[in-house]
């Protein structure tokens, strides 16, 4: 195929298979950049020829941090985002609808709610849920992903009432002695212990419905960011089915869930450890979750979050916990991806680290800090010494910037995510959308690496503002770097993977608001074959 990019083409021969696509069997595969009459050297019997039309193609997007298998199953599930339910009332209402086509006992699951977006300006209470799905259990998740709201049927199941206890990095809120059906981070294992466990074929079909949901966003690769997490090791053998079936059509890179209830053990027994694989499935990192999410408040923080003098977030871990499993899965040779968005909870991550690599010294073991949301002068210099990247997801800023702003001021929000600072630290700053917290559609991201905007429209931290190149490099080149893929994809130059996005415009050229609102993928190709081709070019 020959792809015409205005003044310079892009060239290459298709094969009949991935590795052929890669040009890594097939003799008479050609690859090169240059300008069209170049190219034209490379042309032979079964070029097809593409004309852009001032198009923009760039490298296949790699998104660093979302949770693609999750993201599938909760696809199914209902959708209470702030752009379907704005009011209480909507939400209770979508929930309702859902009920009502169950069976008594059948599981109602939602997720997606903003209790900053919603009209009434709070959670939901449990009595509320109860109203309408009197006779179906409810899990309602926040958009964050670390806060649950159930209903009374849901607490019954689990065995949850006014004298369990609250479990270390968790919380079972209760107001005057009443159960308000809140739960945060590891007060909600009691729920997810009774939830309806998936079948291979739902694990496997979400494997498929997320990756194409991506590809139509120019998404050729992601890491899974924490593999495990639903349905323990079930999720790796969906994944290798998946492959073999050929429904999963991006490349992936497994995070394995490690700590309590992780699968790390079973995996290492098995010889799964950071690097195992191929080019389109491969065994990454292994997640450990330190602290929760800014807009619920159990971001472990080192001053308190506005308003509330006693709340600072929460540990998941304690410091001697999380200091012996950052040093077990290091010695066993596992990368490490680590949750932490709070500088309390960097910090304690830092610490385990420094101490790890100082007794098993590794230079290139890219150690990750997975959002890195509020990160200190010292903090960063830190991780620089030790060769720690911080992976963010900068949207988070378009869709809760204005409730960081409510629970931490303006001051602290603005030095949130500083992508242009990390940038010119020598960082390699992969974005994300940490989906299905946010949309996997990356043009909001865009937006706010080029404006540092809300979608109110509020600007936060405007000099942590980043330039086009820059965006798509922290979308392309720094994803693949971080997942220690560099060598494979990520940029577009001869010996590298055909993994191509084409964008409906040159993005160089548009404004920020044009490419959030007025812009999409039309052709995506995956090892130089079409995933997602909206326009129908490609036959």
């Amino acid at each position: 195929m020959l792809h015409r990019l205005g003044r310079k083409s892009l060239a290459a021969r298709t094969g009949n298979s991935d590795a052929d696509a890669e040009g890594r069997h097939d003799p008479d595969w050609r690859q090169g950049t240059g300008s069209s009459v170049e190219i034209d050297g490379l042309r032979g019997p079964n070029t097809r020829i593409i004309d852009l039309a001032g198009r923009l193609a760039t490298p296949g997007l790699y998104e660093a941090h979302l949770h693609l298998l999750p993201l599938g199953l909760m696809m199914a599930d209902v959708d209470v985002r702030p752009r379907f339910a704005r009011t209480l009332e909507e939400l209770l209402a979508a929930i309702k609808a859902k009920a009502d086509t169950l069976q008594p006992g059948e599981w109602v699951m939602a997720r997606g709610y903003d209790q900053f977006e919603l009209d009434v300006k709070r959670h939901p209470d449990r009595s509320e849920l109860d109203a309408v799905a009197p006779n179906n259990p409810v899990y309602l998740v926040r958009a964050c992903g670390h806060i649950s709201i159930v209903n009374s049927k849901a607490l019954e199941l689990a065995g949850v009432d006014t004298a369990t206890p609250v479990p270390q990095g968790g919380a079972i809120e209760q107001v005057q002695g009443r159960l308000t059906g809140l739960l945060a981070e590891t007060g909600r294992d009691p729920i997810k212990k009774v939830l309806p466990a998936p079948t291979h074929e739902m694990l496997v079909a979400a494997i498929e419905r997320a990756a194409r949901y991506c590809n139509r966003f120019g998404i050729t690769s992601c890491m899974d960011a924490a593999v495990g997490m639903r349905a323990g090791y079930a999720e790796i053998v969906a994944y290798r089915s998946a492959v073999v079936l050929g429904r999963m059509p991006i490349r992936t890179n497994q995070c394995l869930l490690g700590g309590p209830g992780g699968i790390v053990e079973r995996c290492h027994a098995e010889g799964l450890v950071t690097g195992y694989g191929d080019e389109h499935l491969k065994v990454g990192p292994v997640k450990i979750f330190t602290d929760g999410s800014a807009g619920g408040k159990t971001a472990a923080m080192f001053a308190p979050y506005i308003g509330d003098p006693e709340t600072k977030g929460l540990f998941l871990l304690k410091d001697s916990e999380m200091d012996a499993l950052t040093l077990d899965y290091h010695a066993r040779g596992y990368q490490l991806a680590v949750h932490a968005i709070g500088d309390a909870a960097i910090d304690q991550t830092l610490v385990a680290m420094e101490k790890t690599l100082a007794r098993y010294p590794d230079p290139d073991r890219r150690h990750r800090i997975e959002h890195c949301g509020f990160n200190s002068d010292d903090q960063m210099r830190r991780m620089r010494k030790a060769g720690i990247e911080p992976v963010p997801p900068p949207v988070f800023i378009h869709d809760f910037g204005d409730l960081y702003v409510s629970v931490l001021g303006e001051t602290r929000s603005a030095e949130s995510y500083p992508l242009r600072t990390w940038i010119e630290r020598g960082f390699q700053p992969a974005a994300s959308s940490d989906a299905p917290v946010c949309d996997a559609n990356p043009f909001p991201n865009f937006y706010t690496m080029l404006t540092r905007k809300t979608s109110r429209g509020t600007v936060i931290g405007g000099s942590e503002a980043v330039t086009m190149t820059q965006a798509l490099q922290a979308f392309t080149a720094f994803g693949a770097y971080v997942n220690k893929a560099e060598h494979h994809r990520g940029t577009l130059v001869p010996g590298m993977a055909a993994d191509i996005a084409v964008f409906s415009r040159d993005l160089f050229s548009a404004s920020p608001e044009e490419v959030r609102d007025d812009t999409s993928c039309d052709l995506t190709l995956l090892g130089g074959q079409p995933v997602h081709d909206s326009l129908g070019q490609w036959h």
